[in-house]
């Protein structure tokens, strides 16, 4: 068996397990206290990726827009019809709401929210806005907190229109994919890799976890908490060394509840030993011949011990940051809720109670002095293959990404170890972007699109990369800008490995280990970045 097929087995193990565990095996609490004082919660030298992943492929055109004269009339030519039915424009800068206005009309979240910029000479005549569902967000970018990264996609090479056509040239494996493209952007991979470029680089950066502990609890720290996740297995997170850390929505996962199955300590001890035990000499029980079994028996009391780790010292729900304080179940929670622009009532909202746990999360460090300088999140937000009734479902996944972010830049602002925000990027991603024609009622798949980055250390109130040049169809519905294929879609013009390596950089990872000695070696972790300019390979939105 090959070692990848091997390793693809125990990520996999690792997931069914979800570290869900019972009560440690062994684990030397003391040590843990001992360390109390060589936390890094609060240390500066703390820092932290938050991937918010929006599964489906985020219609860019409607999240940030080029208010520019031309760039407007042809937003409108393809997006409006004529006769003004099942429009999927948003309307100009300055448009009050329409209360009364059906939700799937755009005029009942009135006109889009204008963003400033620098200036760059690429954008030197543009102008830009952003989805009327985010006025926070749109606060945060003016107030030098998030940036616009424009049309980022998965790519080989820096690809032209002329490319498009031609065969012989290299592009990504299987566009318009959703499988293969989420896992192209997380991955460099179509679907079916086993390690993500998060993972890689958490490989690389994990021994600078586990500060104050024993070798043995150390290993299970970086391995088991550089990368972290309440959202469920994904690809990004998986390294060769770190299995990432699965927990609940709302706490530590664990075998049965408060060390019992059906009421019973001895079941949940059987079961335990059975999942996890260990010999005298610390080699797996099961016969080493067996080697999935060994290796299985292996992930699992690792996992016993990652739970113990935090399951007693976890940060409580029910407690200012993230919670109002007494609110103990999360639905119920005031913070947790946002305006719903499609029925005007509060609305509980999931993406906003996982970075909810994801700040838990980070303040384990501080609460079980786990040691810790490098991590990484993953939450996802789904609903966003907006085929159909794109007005008002787009709005929908707009306005719960806005309250989500804004909450998250609360939450960290006043984290009980001090103000986090400088620590703590957050950046948005997606399989692909969709079409800027209309298809009666929504938008099929794409390829470019935008994203945007918040953090403390972001320099923000800034569009970058190069926003694309818009063109109307003509009647055979071909296409003039040179950054737009069939159906309007967006040929990206920066690429993932790009996007990733300004991140990468910003997180203490090596120039040398980003840019690799690769030439399609698949366990690089920027395989395609050497196939761009070495200018550009950083792009500029994050501080050193």
């Amino acid at each position: 068996m090959s070692s990848t097929s091997r390793r693809a087995f125990l990520h996999r193990a690792a997931a069914m397990s979800s570290l869900g565990a019972a009560a440690p095996l062994a684990l030397n609490f003391g040590a843990i206290t001992r360390a109390a004082a060589q936390s890094t919660g609060g240390s500066s030298d703390y820092r932290a990726l938050v991937c918010i992943y929006l599964n489906g492929g985020n219609d860019a055109f409607n999240t940030v827009l080029a208010t520019d004269s031309s760039s407007w009339t042809h937003y409108t030519n393809q997006r409006r019809p004529n006769d003004g039915g099942n429009s999927i424009a948003l309307m100009p800068v300055g448009t009050p709401t329409d209360g009364a206005a059906a939700a799937s009309r755009p005029e009942r979240l009135g006109g889009v929210l204008p963003i400033s910029h620098a200036g760059r000479a690429v954008h030197a005549t543009r102008q830009f806005a952003l989805h009327p569902a985010l006025p926070q967000v749109q606060s945060l970018y003016q107030n030098g907190k998030v940036a616009v990264l424009a049309n980022v996609g998965t790519l080989t090479r820096p690809t032209v229109k002329a490319d498009w056509s031609n065969t012989r040239q290299s592009k990504p494996a299987k566009l318009f994919s959703h499988n293969d493209q989420q896992s192209t952007w997380l991955s460099f991979h179509p679907e079916g890799a086993s390690e993500g470029w998060g993972g890689r680089m958490a490989d690389l950066l994990m021994q600078r976890n586990g500060v104050g502990h024993d070798a043995a609890d150390a290993l299970v720290i970086q391995r088991s908490f550089t990368c972290m996740t309440p959202a469920g297995a994904n690809v990004w997170q998986a390294g060769h060394d770190v299995l990432p850390y699965q927990s609940s929505g709302t706490g530590v996962l664990s075998l049965g509840s408060g060390g019992q199955i059906y009421g019973s300590s001895s079941l949940q001890n059987a079961v335990a030993n059975v999942m996890g035990k260990l010999n005298a000499d610390g080699s797996p029980s099961i016969t080493a011949r067996n080697a999935f079994a060994a290796d299985h028996q292996k992930v699992a009391q690792r996992a016993f011990q990652a739970s113990g780790m935090l399951s007693s010292l976890f940060p409580a729900l029910g407690v200012a940051p993230w919670s109002t304080p007494g609110v103990t179940t999360p639905s119920n929670d005031a913070l947790l809720k946002y305006v719903s622009p499609t029925s005007g009532s509060l609305t509980f909202n999931p993406l906003a109670q996982q970075l909810q746990m994801v700040a838990r999360l980070i303040d384990a460090n501080r609460t079980a002095s786990l040691g810790m300088k490098r991590q990484f999140f993953l939450v996802q937000l789904g609903g966003f293959d907006t085929h159909t009734n794109q007005i008002a479902d787009h709005a929908e996944r707009m306005a719960q990404l806005n309250h989500a972010m804004s909450y998250f830049d609360q939450v960290l602002s006043n984290m009980p170890s001090g103000n986090m925000s400088a620590q703590v990027t957050t950046f948005t991603a997606s399989e692909f972007g969709r079409t800027f024609t209309n298809n009666g009622n929504g938008t099929d798949h794409g390829w470019g699109g935008h994203h945007l980055i918040m953090g403390g250390a972001v320099i923000g109130t800034e569009v970058y990369g190069t926003f694309p040049q818009y063109s109307t169809a003509s009647s055979t519905g071909v296409f003039s800008s040179d950054d737009q294929i069939q159906n309007g879609v967006l040929i990206p013009t920066t690429s993932v490995d790009q996007y990733a390596y300004t991140l990468g950089r910003w997180m203490g990872v090596s120039d040398s280990a980003l840019q690799g000695s690769y030439d399609g070696d698949p366990n690089a972790i920027l395989p395609n970045l050497r196939q761009f300019n070495s200018n550009s390979y950083n792009l500029g939105f994050m501080t050193a």
